[in-house]
């Protein structure tokens, strides 16, 4: 394999600006790596793509996505479209042979993330492709501190999980309609656009004993149309949503996520209760985790050398932000692509998500029956 790996971003817009800030710094951060080579960002607007192409670095811009994943000079395709779009283009890549990531959610539905778990772990076979899906909080040091702790028994047993994740920027209902409120560009609203993090949190700091085994869930939907290009136009998914999950070692879950709580801007807050203490974790914090071991709250700065990921990056008590999770995330799939070591969280990961995605939208529509999942 070459040092050098040519990159190829499809999507140009919020995510497509992170992954590619990204890709732009990993180098300077993580020089022990194979090299990257932006290469080319694609997206359907040819004009508005260009302009951010030369923004971000990219060498050049096309508004033909299929003419990226044939290119010889691109091993990495890294895909940051709307969820409608992930399964076609991951597909088409897997099958060229790339590396492939895709942001979250997998995909829109549990057999579009069947199938591409399989095509990965065909292009895995046959052509030695690593294929990732971003759920870049597992690179937000505190968090992958506080799966370390779990992990190490400093709380003892998680007996209780609280979360919530809220943001509030759907409140003033004369916000304009975006591809995020459609069902068939998002497959659904915030339950999929915020709750997949937290049931991969889930899955990440508790290992095995955060496998969702059954589901209960309600949907709701607070401002059904908002203005369209032509005028009003009906919201087709939902604007919060409420979880109760059963983990796989008699845990349970509360979780609330929601696009219309006003005054939160992104506030993910996980609680984990143990046998033994407690674990407290805030987004809009992201630099601190609280641990309760019975001698009361310690809060601890995640800034050290020996704190995940830190070694990368400042000397001790100088904080990281938001992006920096992104870079992380483009070092640990190149180490993987380099190393040949497992990639996580792996397109199965994406797929077990989307398994407990879609009991919660089952659970909704039969008025919060409870759901078992496959295999509990």
């Amino acid at each position: 394999m070459s040092d050098e790996l040519g990159v190829a971003v499809v999507g140009y817009s919020f995510m497509g600006k992170a992954h590619s800030n990204a890709w732009r710094n990993v180098g300077a951060f993580h020089p022990g790596l194979p090299r990257v080579r932006q290469t080319v960002l694609a997206g359907r607007d040819g004009a508005a793509v260009a302009h951010a192409a030369a923004a971000y670095g990219w060498e050049e811009s096309t508004s033909d996505w299929r003419s990226v994943v044939e290119r010889d000079d691109v091993q990495l395709v890294d895909v940051c479209t709307p969820g409608h779009l992930h399964h076609e283009i991951a597909l088409a890549a897997l099958a060229a042979g790339k590396h492939v990531l895709v942001e979250k959610p997998l995909t829109n539905t549990v057999a579009e993330s069947e199938e591409l778990v399989a095509a990965a772990a065909r292009a895995a076979a046959e052509h030695g492709a690593v294929a990732m899906v971003g759920f870049n909080y597992r690179r937000v040091p505190a968090l992958a501190l506080a799966r370390r702790l779990v992990a190490e028994g400093r709380i003892g047993r998680v007996r209780q999980v609280r979360a919530a994740y809220l943001q509030d920027w759907l409140v003033d209902p004369g916000a304009p309609m975006t591809w995020r409120l459609r069902a068939h560009e998002a497959g659904t609203g915030v339950l999929g656009d915020l709750g997949a993090h937290v049931v991969d949190q889930l899955r990440f700091l508790l290992g095995d004993a955060g496998e969702t085994r059954w589901a209960s869930g309600q949907l709701a939907t607070f401002v059904p149309t908002r203005p369209g290009p032509d005028g009003p136009e009906e919201v087709t998914v939902d604007d919060a949503a409420w979880m109760t999950l059963g983990l796989a070692d008699g845990a349970v879950a509360s979780v609330e996520v929601s696009r219309m709580a006003t005054g939160r801007k992104n506030a993910l807050r996980l609680e984990l209760y143990g046998e033994r203490g407690s674990l407290t974790f805030d987004l809009e914090r992201l630099n601190e985790l609280t641990l309760e071991t019975g001698g009361g709250d310690a809060r601890v700065l995640v800034t050290d050398g020996d704190h995940p990921y830190l070694d990368a990056w400042w000397p001790p008590g100088h904080t990281l932000g938001w992006d920096s999770t992104f870079t992380s995330q483009a070092a640990d799939l190149l180490r993987a692509i380099a190393d040949g070591t497992p990639v996580a969280p792996s397109f199965a990961d994406g797929l077990a998500v989307q398994r407990v995605l879609g009991a919660v939208t089952d659970s909704a529509a039969q008025c919060g029956a409870r759901i078992e999942l496959e295999g509990s």
